[in-house]
């Protein structure tokens, strides 16, 4: 698996990580995760990415791999949805939630401390930039960044304030490869990508009731890429399509599955989309998305 530099932190990431978000919704409360998350690290994957709202997430990856460490690159994000009462970006509130993070994670520090979805005001008041820069102080995660898109997400970005940014790209979802990707490269800020295979809104016909899938499902239909129709072919486009674009260091994709992992390793070991088919689903998107097409967190 290619290991890339996550902007200018040092740290050496594969290419492809593991976002846990299915892992807290998908399986039920305390049910063990151990295969997934093990059997990830032990084919070679060093990123695992998760949040304090992804529900009991962070509580099983403290139980499956606390032990392992060391092995790999721990991202966990504050903020949004916190699951305490009160306002999710109260400085007191955030504080107790990082807190709350280590002990769920089993550790006492984290490598990438993210604010989570931070409306642009909120996050150009500054108030939550300090709540996460106290936290890098006092050795509770080594470096900060912001997980958005949109203009929050370049805002992040021009501050200076962050080692990385979190951002959707996809097929579906092309806004942040010109809006943010080219400044977070020329900045050396780190881009971990999230939802990089579009939900696989291809895999059914059937419009899915959920709003985090719909979208990405009615903007597949309208761009009518001309692979779309077999699952296979899509999920290796998708894959390699995100893998290509500039400054990407890992994408994160979640899977409740054990295996999961080593089958999309194997789709970007055939290399980089080839540069015909990568400017195709360009165009494509240049020719048909929508003004209101913009980044889904």
């Amino acid at each position: 698996m290619e290991h890339r530099e996550l902007g200018k932190t040092g740290i050496e990431v594969t290419v492809l990580g593991m976002g846990t978000s299915e892992i807290g919704y998908m399986l039920p409360q305390g049910e063990d995760c151990s295969a997934v998350l093990n059997s990830a690290l032990d084919d070679g994957l060093n990123v695992i990415d998760t949040a304090e709202c992804y529900m009991d997430s962070e509580t099983k990856i403290g139980k499956a791999i606390g032990h392992r460490r060391d092995e790999f690159a721990l991202f966990t994000k504050t903020g949004h949805a916190a699951g305490l009462e009160g306002d999710d970006w109260t400085p007191a509130m955030m504080t107790a939630g990082i807190e709350r993070s280590l002990r769920e994670l089993r550790t006492d520090r984290v490598d990438l401390l993210q604010l989570h979805s931070c409306p642009l005001e909120t996050l150009q008041q500054g108030d939550v930039i300090e709540v996460v820069k106290r936290a890098q102080e006092r050795g509770q995660t080594r470096f900060v960044g912001y997980s958005g898109d949109g203009e929050a997400a370049r805002w992040a970005v021009e501050s200076g304030h962050f080692d990385a940014i979190q951002i959707s790209v996809s097929v579906c979802d092309q806004e942040a490869i010109d809006l943010v990707l080219p400044l977070a490269a020329e900045q050396g800020v780190g881009v971990i990508v999230k939802r990089p295979v579009a939900n696989a809104v291809w895999a059914s016909d059937t419009p899915p009731e959920s709003p985090y899938r719909r979208p990405y499902f009615d903007r597949l239909r309208e761009l009518d890429y001309e692979w779309a129709g077999d699952p296979t072919r899509a999920l290796d486009t998708a894959l390699r399509f995100t893998a290509s674009c500039r400054g990407v260091s890992t994408m994160i994709v979640g899977t409740t599955r054990p295996g999961r992992w080593r089958e999309n390793a194997a789709v970007l070991a055939r290399g980089p989309l080839p540069a015909a088919e990568f400017d195709a689903v360009r165009s494509r998107w240049l020719e048909r998305a929508g003004p209101d097409w913009v980044g889904l967190t």
